[in-house]
């Protein structure tokens, strides 16, 4: 490096600055060491400035302007560099620095800045003083706008009030006006009450006179509308009894046919059944299989005894539905309440519902699945599952009296088995013919799937 006139960089370098770098020189010095990037490679940059290498110089100055600065303070040799770059870019700024006479047309902020990266001797002072003569150019550059600001907010206030006493004057012909022309409106108006006044007394007159005649049209409709209920009641008892006993005939006469032909399918189908299952031969009995022996190969009647199931195994409800026209009735709460109560009912409802149709599948029997309607908050939107009749009890009635009703439904002599833990139902549906099964019977049942 060159020495100045007042002595060598290593004096100017022993110097220190005691109060913070100005802003304005703070950008300028950040300005120079971004236009000196170029002319240096990525080993001669400090480490944590390489990364910005590739950048252009504005966006050097947007993004690494904290690094650019403390890079400059706290490193030496990089701060040697980009002096060498500024002699180089501003040669007579620098002599004249080095001379210490800086040019007088010279902006103070960027004569400050070249001090601070070059390091002359009494670089300080002319730090310092760039700050100060940059503190008194923004306060007489805020000054300059304070008065400016107020000659404009004097000149605004002269012109509203200019504007206020014309609006004033204005809006005070306007009211005279307005009064003008309320007095003329409260004139007319005198007038159209004391017409109304007369009209409302017309309008009474007739009213009262209307009033006798609507009642006099009343008393006659009234009459006639009477007479017309009168007649329209007989006649709709009529029509009510005829309806009823047609459809009495008609319901008799078609529940009894339903009752006879399902009856008399069941016994053609249990005959077919006991001839398959006793496998009657074709040929009639001939006198000597009549007498009473054992012969090889048939059960004893100990084999006999040993086949009896217990009350829940779950075997006995497969020989129930493999009855013919076999009918299930199942009390749907009363089961899931015992498999599964911890669920939400709407899951219940579903999980025993799937389980029935796949024995429905399984078995072809008729299975219907009832659900007491008094635990409904809302109407159940359920599409029943194929080979399932789903059936909620009215309002005022239990589930148990829905099935019961089933069950008085059947004709005599068909099997129905009837699913519910309920002991009262259990001995109602019995004595009604149908068989009560527990409701775990069913659940071990459909457990096995």
């Amino acid at each position: 490096m060159v020495e100045s006139a007042g002595g060598t960089p290593e004096d100017g370098a022993a110097e220190v600055l005691d109060r913070p770098l100005p802003d304005g020189v703070r950008r300028a010095v950040v300005q120079i060491v971004s236009d000196g990037f170029g002319g240096l490679t990525v080993a001669e940059l400090p480490p944590q400035l390489r990364q910005y290498a590739r950048f252009t110089p504005s966006r050097r100055v947007k993004f690494a302007a904290n690094a650019m600065a403390a890079a400059l303070e706290g490193d030496p040799l990089f701060r040697q560099r980009i002096g060498e770059r500024l002699r180089e870019a501003q040669p007579e700024l620098a002599e004249a620095l080095d001379a210490g006479t800086p040019p007088p047309a010279a902006d103070p902020l960027d004569v400050a800045a070249a001090a601070y990266v070059l390091r002359p001797l009494g670089w300080v002072k002319l730090v310092t003083a760039a700050g100060e003569e940059a503190q008194r150019a923004d306060a007489e550059r805020a000054d300059e706008e304070t008065r400016a600001e107020l000659e404009r907010l004097r000149a605004e206030l002269a012109a509203a009030r200019t504007h206020t006493k014309a609006e004033t004057e204005r809006l005070r012909t306007e009211l005279d006006a307005a009064r003008r022309e309320a007095d003329a409106a409260h004139r007319k108006l005198r007038g159209a009450l004391s017409d109304i006044k007369r009209g409302e007394a017309a309008l009474r007159k007739a009213a009262a006179e209307a009033d006798v005649a609507r009642a006099e049209g009343q008393a006659q409709v009234s009459a006639a509308e009477s007479e017309a209920r009168r007649l329209k009641a007989r006649l709709g008892e009529a029509e009510a009894a005829l309806e009823a006993t047609r459809r009495a005939a008609r319901e008799g006469r078609s529940v009894e046919d339903m009752r006879v032909r399902l009856l008399l399918d069941t016994v053609l189908e249990a005959t077919q059944g006991l001839r398959r299952e006793l496998a009657l031969p074709p040929v009639s009995v001939r006198p000597a299989e009549t007498v009473d022996a054992v012969e090889p190969g048939r059960m004893t009647p100990k084999d006999i005894a040993a086949r009896a199931l217990s009350e829940n195994d779950p075997a006995i409800l497969d020989q129930l539905l493999a009855l013919p026209q076999a009918h299930l009735v199942v009390d749907g709460y009363n089961v899931t309440k015992t498999g599964y109560p911890t669920m939400p009912l709407e899951k219940q409802r579903l999980r025993l519902l799937g389980s029935l149709s796949q024995l429905a599948l399984q078995t072809g029997a008729e299975v219907t699945c009832v659900f007491d309607g008094a635990e409904l908050a809302a109407p159940v939107l359920l599409a029943p599952p194929r080979g399932v009749r789903v059936l909620f009890s009215k309002a005022g009635v239990t589930a148990d009296e829905l099935i019961r009703q089933l069950v008085r439904a059947e004709p005599p002599g068909r099997p129905v088995i009837v699913v519910s833990t309920d002991r009262e139902v259990a001995d109602g549906i019995a004595k009604a013919g149908a068989r009560p099964v527990a409701s775990v019977v069913l659940l071990k049942r459909l457990s096995r799937g």
